[in-house]
């Protein structure tokens, strides 16, 4: 998986297998419930119809990797969002691609 494509386009070429990546925006950033000292970043559509969530140790967050304000993801990897959230991540997504560019350090 490519996060650091430069370009903002809904949908870019992938692989030699023909897989399309979407552009997804940080939508999310919560501490995770069950698990201590666990980060969960969610990234949606600007629809907010799909998302996909990553997990990092709080401590990675110490180190010299970003969190950016937008991934370029497989379509595969994309889950469908939750109705009751779908308007909520729209917005959210929509505000981020306004205020930043893809690889801003978030």
């Amino acid at each position: 998986m490519n996060d650091t494509d430069g370009d903002a386009a809904a949908v870019d070429p992938s692989d030699s297998e023909g897989r399309a990546d979407e552009r997804v925006w940080l939508v999310e950033r919560t501490y995770g419930d069950d698990e201590l000292n666990l980060i969960i970043l969610v990234y949606a559509t600007p629809d907010g119809e799909r998302y996909v969530r990553k997990e990092r140790a709080l401590t990675s967050f110490a180190d010299d990797r970003p969190t950016r304000a937008s991934l370029s993801v497989p379509a595969a990897d994309l889950g469908d969002t939750d109705p009751d959230d779908r308007e909520r991540y729209a917005e959210e997504a929509t505000r981020m691609a306004d205020r930043h560019d893809p690889d801003d350090h978030i």
